[in-house]
């Protein structure tokens, strides 16, 4: 393909991205669920050689404001992959996904980058949904958290023949999500390496017939929660990492409540029956644990993430 010009320079998008909770109990690397918490961004084109970072909210302090800063190097891979000259970027964010606590702030950070190539090459490049998927995967590695965050709901994700594939599906009315974060951060890269490398029948069975009873649960019975989002393959093996997390997904689902590790944790999604029944396990997170946890009572995001050209709507 052609290398064409950059972007001109003073064109700019307005991008937000929804936090992703993965797994999902017993769905291991596979369903992602987004929630009503952004990260939003404005993303300008500069002359080439340019870049200006400036971060607030969540991770501020460690996010880089040099070329490899995650947003910058999506954008560039989505030029790349395009066969376009990159220009330079003014990027400023406004992060309010919680970073390294288990919501997909990694996710969404791709999310952002392809999503602003995306709108900066508008007119110039058209992008499927499919290409946004393969682009945020090969900088992700796995589809289950930028699925959601790009297409909203509930997402399967999967690869096949043609690379990542996802299917976004509506998720009952009466599902509450609630996110208990902790002041502690997990790395994904820890959590990943306490798991065995290999899991006996009878659990990855266990594991099967958990997920299939949680698409149902999720659409259509959510009194069914509880026993779908049983798991056998990697929360008890985390543990020992955040033993914390540990102790409150026990109470809480002792107590009925459908109480998950989001994604890597330390954070635990609680997938509530109803929106008046969660106070009562913000409730139970107080009388139990020795540290804060941070009650977020959200919605399930059904857009997904958003580009808009600030001079021309909506891309």
């Amino acid at each position: 393909m052609a290398t064409a010009s950059p972007a001109r320079a003073g064109r700019s998008v307005q991008v937000q991205v929804p936090a992703t909770s993965a797994n999902l109990g017993p769905g291991f690397d596979t369903l992602g669920l987004a929630l009503s918490v952004y990260d939003e961004l404005t993303v300008t084109a500069l002359e080439p050689g340019s870049l200006e970072i400036e971060v607030t909210g969540s991770g501020a302090e460690e996010i880089p404001r040099d070329a490899s800063n995650l947003v910058v190097r999506s954008i560039e891979h989505v030029y790349r992959d395009a066969g376009r000259e990159m220009p330079g970027l003014r990027i400023v964010a406004d992060n309010a996904v919680p970073h390294g606590r288990g919501l997909g702030s990694s996710g969404a950070a791709v999310t952002a980058g392809v999503l602003a190539a995306k709108g900066l090459l508008a007119g110039e490049v058209d992008f499927t949904d499919a290409d946004l998927l393969r682009l945020a995967t090969e900088l992700e590695g796995h589809p289950d958290n930028v699925a959601p965050a790009l297409f909203g709901g509930l997402t399967i994700a999967w690869t096949g023949e043609n690379g990542p594939q996802h299917k976004k599906l509506l998720v009952h009315r009466g599902v509450a999500p609630l996110v208990l974060v902790p002041e502690r951060t997990m790395s994904t890269s820890l959590a990943r390496s306490l798991q065995p490398p290999h899991f006996s029948r009878e659990d990855a069975v266990f594991n099967v017939s958990r997920t299939a009873l949680l698409i149902a649960a999720l659409m259509q019975s959510p009194e069914l929660l509880l026993d779908a989002t049983a798991d056998r393959l990697h929360q008890d093996y985390r543990a020992e990492a955040m033993p914390e997390t540990h102790t409150l997904v026990k109470a809480l689902r002792a107590a009925g409540f459908a109480a998950v590790v989001s994604g890597a944790g330390p954070s635990v999604l609680v997938l509530a029956d109803g929106p008046g029944s969660r106070q009562e396990a913000v409730d139970i997170a107080a009388a139990v644990a020795d540290t804060p946890w941070q009650a977020l009572m959200l919605a399930v995001d059904v857009r997904g993430g958003t580009v808009r050209d600030r001079a021309e709507g909506s891309t």
